[in-house]
């Protein structure tokens, strides 16, 4: 197992989405909690992370996000708006990172204990790419990708195609240059046809209702299951989700089935 490594998650978030402007600081919660602020108070939850940072824009428009990102006392990195593999590396080596966790500012559902079991899989194996998203098992909203800075760092220098710079880690993937794993999803959890993101109106109506009823039960401590088994026995929510815009991704793909 690596040690004396320090591990760091950063959070891609903007205000300038082109289908929800604004959507990472959208209310989570009704006291004014913004699904950013909520999304960050569950990466916390992890015990195998060492620092988070805000990886945003020079934009003025992200200004409410680093005001918010001084309220709450986590670092905050701006660089480029379009190539977000840069913004990303930079981010990593001002702080420092040895260990990426990479996480997308629309997935405020985010699971402390999905995060910890990736990074144990990379942490005690000799992969170069763990996540648990290019091959698709969990719901869409669960995503954790771990890689190292200098590897970042040396696909940064590979390659400038603008697929790659705009989604960071599709290079490790999309090529048969690295040692990657997936990670599958156990039976419980298994529903990759679920999406639990935040892209679209409807995604927010879904996730505002989730995070509105699960807090109430459980504070910020609710898990991936908690989320499954909610829509389980309520599955009319899914309906908000019937014309939400979705996004392709072609280089990942479904797996077969839940983990043996």
């Amino acid at each position: 197992m690596m040690k004396n490594k320090i591990i760091t998650v950063s959070i891609e978030a903007r205000m300038t989405s082109s289908r929800l402007p604004g959507k990472v600081l959208m209310n989570a919660l009704s006291d004014g909690t913004s699904m950013l602020e909520f999304m960050i108070n569950r990466v916390k939850k992890s015990k195998l992370i060492d620092k988070i940072i805000i990886a945003t824009t020079k934009n003025k428009t992200d200004q409410p996000i680093i005001d918010l990102c001084k309220e709450l006392k986590v670092d905050y990195y701006r660089g480029s708006e379009g190539d977000v593999l840069s913004r990303v590396l930079e981010a990593h080596k001002k702080f420092e990172s040895d260990i990426i966790v990479e996480l997308t500012g629309d997935c405020p559902l985010i699971d402390s204990n999905i995060m910890d079991e990736i990074i144990s899989v990379y942490l005690e194996n000799d992969y170069d790419y763990v996540s648990n998203s290019h091959v698709r098992s969990y719901p869409d909203g669960f995503d954790v990708q771990v890689f190292s800075t200098d590897l970042l760092d040396y696909v940064s220098k590979k390659t400038n195609d603008k697929y790659d710079r705009e989604n960071v880690s599709s290079y490790f993937y999309r090529t048969n240059e690295f040692n990657i794993r997936g990670v599958i999803a156990s039976k419980e959890l298994f529903w990759p046809d679920l999406r639990v993101t935040l892209d679209d109106t409807g995604d927010y109506l879904l996730l505002k209702n989730i995070i509105t009823n699960l807090h109430k039960l459980h504070g910020y401590n609710f898990k991936a299951i908690d989320v499954v088994n909610y829509l389980k026995e309520s599955p009319k929510l899914l309906d908000l989700l019937k014309d939400v815009r979705i996004s392709n991704a072609p280089h990942q793909y479904v797996a077969d089935g839940p983990r043996k």
